[in-house]
């Protein structure tokens, strides 16, 4: 028979573009499928910036518990088959912040959906900060066309929708909140920074902080108020001495 492996993605809100203790980039590797798993950082949202690019290759070259690599396309260099070889031989991608759907559009241009998908269903983790959290959902919350709105056209590996920087950026709580309540995007998870949001085979299976403070909310629709949010009970991380 098959082997059926569980598949896995995180939402990050945080990581090595805005922390300095570790604890959501230690987190996410501790859910990788081998203890010194090969990470692919993916920068395609920045339009694949140089210094975010450096930012993500200082801090990862320097631990000894990974193998990190980047993945360009706005210069690509590998072939179709050589990308997928590359893309299937992770063991997690974290894809990056920036414009969700200019990462969407990039990605499907090039294929790339098609092999995360595949990556997916052979139990690499996919995670990701901001747009490389909203990426994986259905729909998502976010600024890519300048204002605030909606874009419901995520890769839909996760039901429902996504909300990063709930609560830490002006006007993204009651904006996430209104286009939950009148149907523009499905219920689904906003996310405060300092937080991060395990699923496995769509379900959440544990919610982490780095804050006491912030938290992960389900946001749905509701009959009689229109909308309701819960607060869900995040694992407060500490470092290991």
């Amino acid at each position: 028979m098959p082997v059926v492996h569980p598949r896995r993605l995180a939402l990050i809100g945080g990581g090595f573009s805005t922390d300095d203790d570790r604890l959501l980039d230690d987190w996410v590797l501790g859910q990788a499928r081998t203890p010194r798993p090969k990470v692919c950082f993916v920068p395609t949202a920045s339009g694949d910036a140089p210094a975010y690019i450096e930012q993500f290759l200082t801090a990862f070259r320097s631990r000894p518990d990974c193998e990190p690599s980047v993945l360009p396309l706005f210069r690509r260099e590998l072939d179709d088959d050589s990308l997928r070889r590359f893309l299937l031989a992770q063991d997690v991608v974290y894809v990056g912040g920036g414009n969700t759907a200019n990462l969407l559009a990039v990605w499907r241009t090039h294929g790339i959906d098609r092999l995360l998908h595949e990556a997916y269903d052979l139990g690499t983790l996919l995670c990701g900060i901001s747009a490389g959290a909203n990426c994986w959902a259905e729909g998502s919350h976010t600024d890519s066309f300048g204002p605030l709105g909606c874009l419901p056209d995520g890769l839909g590996l996760l039901p429902g929708s996504v909300c990063p920087h709930y609560d830490n950026e002006p006007g993204r709580r009651p904006s996430y909140q209104a286009a939950v309540a009148t149907g523009a995007l499905p219920a689904g998870w906003a996310l405060e920074d300092g937080v991060g949001a395990l699923f496995t085979d769509g379900l959440l299976t544990e919610a982490v902080t780095r804050f006491p403070s912030a938290h992960l909310y389900r946001v749905e629709p509701d009959r009689l108020s229109g909308v309701s949010e819960r607060a869900l009970p995040c694992r407060l991380l500490t470092a290991v001495s």
